[in-house]
């Protein structure tokens, strides 16, 4: 406890005096402080790659990164659209390693996941990327070899389109978000796997317990502290890790470093952010500056002009920027749960600086988030025959203190009472465990029907809730970004330039769940992990859908690797095509894919424990 606490006061001190600027051992990486005209790193069609270590010091304390090319990040690789490039990739790690092209269309034995595209690439071997480049625009590239994402094994990849682009601009600069830990990333999972709140040090206090009765009551504080306490859960629970361990990075700097993006007054300016975190969103803003977000994922969108954006774990979004009436912007991303963040500067010159603003209050996770809506306030203890402690039983989750006088006595019979429920909708649900329920008048405030559940959820020991009304809230700026009195951007923001590519309407509609639990810190899809699940099966050239369900109380990145995933409005109508669909709690998304690459596909989530803790399935494409 001690080292850690040392490290968080040297690093705020740091960020406070800006003494020791320009930490690490690396060298700083020519496409961070370059515009286009000015010599950048790794242009062209064939390019040589070797992942070794590198001694790094980011908190005052020197540790080994593991690099691409022995920087941190990796080198820019720009490329341009209609060509085909050959990369080759060298290790000289003690282990196997790996790099994937994400979001990137290609032959799946060019795709780098080791047991469905290759082998992977062993100690002192070297493996031959070559493919045609279908696409333009900003994506990344990163190790899918255990932790080795985690501990540096990223960087980006910029392409130039072939023909010209909807909007202009002067300059261009790449701005790569990540999270680096001086722990070993296996140690980081270890703790997760032990305890999986050991990196929560927000809980709610004594404190908290006095100011919210005082503004809510004592009865409904006492509800809802019971509420979570029986479902073994904490509403302060926004990211699994956080700034304990996490020192949050833009393009490779702390802080402290502040990394500087020089602009002439007047210019127009294309910032290409990229999450390449192993666990951490981000909210983005520019203080004094407008945003105009014009891409997202690589894919040009209709501008939209925001304050704020949140930034999913692996996805991206071009913004045009207009600096005009000060010398120095700063470039702020919190991290989603407000314990840290990254920072930069746009400057007239290197060496200024401009206000950092204050990190937001942090918020807290509710029952309408998780896609429990209305259904606060009941008691959870005196609901007969339900499994008070376990919220898995038949998607109850969230029925904690219902005042259930109404209730008693009521048997199986009495379900054909439950006007405005539709029974059909209720699959998976115990029926003993819905002993009085009749009179609940459809259980208004549930704001729809209710959601069903694969069988294999049911009493399932790595499923600890579900949501019940879940919905897709695309038009909610999330957790934290609601009515804070800034234009903050929303998935309902985002249409594609272009018409739905396919234009077929979907032949068949997968749904998936996305399950866990949370005290075990275990992940999967239906509540069953990568190693008993069967793979997914798609017939080559199907235009289908795949609903994604959110059943527990953590936001994921969901990536379907080698397919572009086209997200589609609530009324299934195409909005914008991406690469990564961010899931917060309580929300039902779809979205259409054409089965157009034959092979076997990596399809997870992005947050890099959760796909190793079973949050993972194969995606095989057949004839």
């Amino acid at each position: 406890m001690h080292s850690k606490t040392s490290r968080r006061t040297f690093v705020k001190g740091l960020a406070a005096g800006g003494i020791l600027g320009g930490f690490g051992l690396w060298r700083t990486p020519v496409w961070a402080v370059t515009s286009p005209g000015l010599p950048s790193v790794l242009t062209g069609n064939e390019f040589d790659l070797f992942i070794g270590e590198t001694p790094v010091n980011i908190t005052g304390s020197p540790r080994t990164a593991m690099t691409i090319n022995g920087s941190l990040p990796g080198p820019l690789l720009r490329w341009r659209e209609g060509e085909t490039v050959t990369l080759r990739v060298k290790n000289r790690l003690d282990q196997d390693t790996s790099i994937h092209w994400h979001g990137i269309i290609l032959p799946a034995n060019m795709d780098g996941v080791p047991g469905l595209s290759f082998h992977g690439i062993a100690p002192d071997g070297m493996y031959e990327y070559k493919f045609k480049v279908h696409q333009n625009g900003t994506y990344w590239y990163h190790s899918h070899s255990g932790f080795q994402e985690q501990a540096g094994v990223y960087g980006p990849i910029v392409i130039d389109s072939k023909e010209p682009e909807p909007f202009q601009y002067d300059r261009d600069y790449v701005v790569m978000l990540t999270d680096w830990t001086d722990e070993d990333p296996a140690r980081v999972m270890a703790k997760l796997k032990k305890q999986s709140d050991y990196y929560n040090h927000h809980k709610r206090t004594v404190g908290d317990f006095i100011d919210d009765v005082s503004e809510k009551g004592w009865s409904a504080t006492v509800a809802d502290r019971k509420m979570w306490a029986e479902m073994k859960m904490n509403p302060t629970d926004l990211a699994d890790v956080s700034g304990d361990t996490y020192t949050y990075l833009m393009n490779g700097q702390a802080p402290n470093g502040n990394w500087t993006g020089i602009f002439k007054p007047g210019e127009k300016l294309r910032l290409r952010f990229i999450n390449g975190s192993g666990m951490s969103y981000f909210d983005v803003r520019i203080p004094g500056l407008k945003m105009t977000v014009v891409a997202a994922d690589g894919q040009h969108v209709n501008p939209v002009s925001v304050d704020e954006f949140r930034i999913a774990v692996a996805e991206t979004y071009d913004v045009i920027v207009e600096p005009a009436s000060q010398e120095a912007y700063t470039i702020f991303a919190q991290s989603m749960d407000r314990t840290g963040y990254a920072r930069g500067t746009l400057a007239v010159r290197e060496g200024l600086k401009a206000p950092i603003p204050a990190i937001d209050p942090r918020p807290l996770v509710t029952m309408d988030d998780m896609g429990m809506g209305g259904m606060a306030g009941m008691d959870h203890g005196s609901m007969a025959g339900m499994d008070g402690g376990a919220t898995k039983q038949g998607g109850m989750s969230g029925m904690a203190g219902m005042d259930h006088s109404k209730m008693t006595g009521m048997g199986q019979d009495d379900m054909s009472n439950m006007t405005g429920m539709d029974q059909s909708n209720m699959a998976g649900m115990d029926q003993g465990d819905m002993s009085g329920m009749a009179g609940m008048g459809g259980m208004g405030g549930m704001g729809g029907e209710m959601q069903t559940h694969p069988a294999s959820e049911t009493n399932n020991p790595l499923v600890d809730m579900q949501a019940m009304t879940p919905t897709p809230k695309l038009n909610d700026p999330g957790i934290g970004l609601r009515n804070n009195g800034r234009r903050v951007l929303t998935y309902s923001d985002l249409k594609s330039t272009f018409q739905d590519p396919d234009g077929r309407e979907p032949n068949r509609t997968i749904e998936l769940h996305l399950t866990g639990h949370m005290e075990k810190f275990a992940w999967s899809f239906n509540g069953i992990k990568f190693s008993d699940a069967e793979p997914l099966r798609l017939k080559y050239g199907e235009r289908l859908r795949i609903t994604l369900v959110n059943d527990t109380m953590m936001t994921h990145p969901i990536h379907l690797h080698g397919m572009w995933s086209d997200l589609e409005d609530e009324n299934g109508k195409f909005m914008v095509r991406k690469h990564t669909i961010d899931m917060p709690p309580g929300t039902k998304r779809s979205y259409r894919v054409t089965a157009d690459a034959l092979g076997r596909w990596a399809y997870h989530c992005h947050l890099l424990f959760h796909m190793e803790m079973g949050m993972f399935r194969e995606v095989r494409v057949d004839e």
